[in-house]
């Protein structure tokens, strides 16, 4: 409950600066009066601008400082709330709004609309307009709850019934409902990115292992040719192998013929010589007829007889000599075409070598290739890195799909949660429940004020409002009197709820000038009477004209006139 304690003002509206201040649990009714002017409505702008920065009535801020001293307006307000005691100072010119609690002032370091949010959220849990729903009732400004729009009613009475809190989380659950919407718009456009980048590092592998296999592929063509090309000179090889064997068949009698051309040139360079001799003993006894050893004369019997018979020799000789030649020339003709061969044998020996050698090496590019192949199958660096990197982009990948699916969870929670705290949900249920109840008090103020209507507020707080005859009314079909009545009925009905839902329970009321215009006399006695059965902790202040005429109403009275032109508390 708050306990509203004082207000006091200085500076403020018509008074100057002696200050005014009202005790505001002194007395459980208190009447105020005064003439226009004279300052009796100061203290309804006096306890809004305290607690909310802003006049109960239509006054800008600038005009709340009185006009003849012109700066140091200043009001205090002190209240309790629970074992807490707070003190409010609020001023103009120069500006100050301080929080008191248990006389230690609050931390300055706020700014001032945040200081106002922990008076009205932390402190007073209420804010303007319940506080005037609740609490004041009249004045020109003030707006009735039956003459609220339909959405201000309810946030009225979201206010009383304490519920105003699921508007704030619904309000605070849309934004976060938009959050996690913009978050799994985000996720999406990551997810998207992150299987491009899989995608790519895919398309890099297959890249990757596409070359490698190529690479392969042609070490295995060159592979393979090399095998033909071994296989076809192998077959080359073999063919020169069985020539060559073939040739030296064919030079098995070299050795032979040598020999015999050995022996055929010892035998003819016998003949020569055997010819060269006879050759020399003709030509001796040709030239000679004596006897060069014994110097006799040689005779010519002997001489022809010895020419005779070396002619004979000589061309013997000569005879074997050209058989010789001739089977010399046969042989030699025969020694060259072996020889023949044998350079045949050489040059396909040299051709049989190189073969071979292409052999070597082509079996050895063969080792190699193959060689090449195990390695390009066992290195795997590469490829194993981009694996590594694939596995990390995919669990990246799958930890933001897994971040979406959490979110998308959030997000149904969020939606059911949303629907719950729509108007159409909790607040709705419990609006419905308290209704029978609101509608129940209406009518019992009314019927105690003598208006003996029968009210009904609906969900969407439309009134239906019935005669003792049934017939159908509105609220705006009503004299002024009437509706005070209603609003009256109203006001009462949302203290007491609010002093069952222990949400705006408060000892303070205000009623302006209720008397004066609206309310007839049997109309003021049954709310004279109304009001003294609010109990003890409530303390009202009604502000009139009629000071006179409810003078003795009254526990208390305050009066307030001007002197000096500054208004002033005459009694007290």
């Amino acid at each position: 409950m708050i306990l509203f304690k004082s207000i006091e003002w200085k500076n403020f509206l018509s008074t100057g600066n002696s200050s005014n201040k009202v005790l505001l649990n002194k007395s459980s009714t208190t009447l105020i009066i005064g003439k226009n002017g004279e300052g009796k409505s100061t203290i309804l702008d006096a306890l809004c601008f305290s607690l909310f920065g802003k006049p109960f009535r239509n006054i800008n801020k600038g005009q709340l400082v009185n006009s003849i001293n012109g700066k140091n307006c200043l009001v205090t307000i002190e209240f309790d709330i629970g074992p807490r005691q707070y003190k409010i100072i609020r001023g103009i010119k120069p500006n100050i709004f301080e929080i008191y609690v248990n006389d230690e002032l609050m931390n300055q370091d706020a700014a001032a609309k945040d200081y106002q949010k922990i008076l009205e959220q932390q402190i007073l849990k209420l804010n303007y307009k319940t506080f005037t729903q609740v609490v004041i009732l009249g004045s020109a400004s003030f707006v009735p709850f039956m003459q609220l729009p339909p959405g201000q009613r309810r946030e009225v009475i979201e206010d009383i019934l304490d519920i105003r809190i699921f508007s704030i989380m619904n309000q605070l659950l849309k934004e976060k409902v938009q959050e996690t919407k913009n978050e799994i718009a985000n996720i999406e456009t990551e997810i998207s990115k992150a299987k491009t980048k899989v995608e790519s590092q895919t398309a890099i592998i297959k890249t990757i292992s596409d070359a490698k296999a190529d690479n392969i592929r042609s070490i295995q063509t060159q592979i393979a040719n090399s095998l033909k090309e071994i296989e076809s000179t192998q077959s080359e090889v073999d063919v020169l192998i069985r020539e060559i064997g073939d040739l030296k068949d064919k030079t098995t009698s070299q050795e032979q013929i040598k020999e015999d051309l050995k022996k055929a040139g010892q035998l003819q360079q016998r003949l020569l010589q055997k010819v060269e001799t006879c050759e020399h003993h003709v030509e001796f006894f040709g030239e000679h007829d004596v006897c060069p050893s014994c110097n006799q004369d040689i005779s010519e019997e002997y001489k022809e007889a010895i020419l005779k018979d070396l002619n004979v020799k000589l061309l013997e000789q000569n005879g074997k000599v050209d058989e010789l030649n001739a089977i010399h020339t046969k042989l030699q003709e025969k020694l060259s075409g072996i020889n023949e061969i044998v350079q045949q044998i050489a040059d396909k020996n040299i051709e049989l070598s190189t073969k071979n050698s292409s052999i070597t090496v082509l079996n050895r590019q063969v080792t190699q290739a193959e060689a090449e192949i195990e390695r390009i199958k066992s290195d795997t660096t590469n490829i194993d890195d981009e694996k590594r990197k694939l596995k990390e982009l995919a669990t990246e990948a799958m930890d933001k799909i897994k971040s979406k699916t959490s979110l998308l969870e959030h997000r149904n929670i969020e939606e059911v949660a949303s629907i719950l705290l729509k108007d159409t949900g909790i607040k709705t249920a419990i609006i419905r429940e308290y209704l029978p109840i609101m509608n129940k008090l209406i009518n019992k103020y009314l019927n105690a004020m003598d208006a003996y209507i029968h009210f009904e507020l609906d969900e969407a707080f439309n009134e239906s409002v019935k005669s003792r005859f049934r017939d159908d009314f509105t609220y705006a079909s009503f004299s002024e009197g009437e509706k005070m009545r209603i609003d009256l009925a109203i006001l009462f009905t949302w203290r007491q709820i609010a002093k069952m839902k222990n949400s705006v329970n408060t000892n303070l009321l205000l009623l302006d000038e209720i008397f004066d215009s609206s309310l007839d006399t049997a109309g003021t006695d049954y709310f004279l009477n109304l009001m003294n059965t609010l109990g003890e902790h409530s303390n009202v202040f009604v502000i009139s004209h009629k000071g006179d005429q409810l003078f003795d109403k009254f526990r208390s009275v305050i009066k307030f006139e001007k002197r000096n032109d500054f208004s002033v508390i005459a009694t007290n």
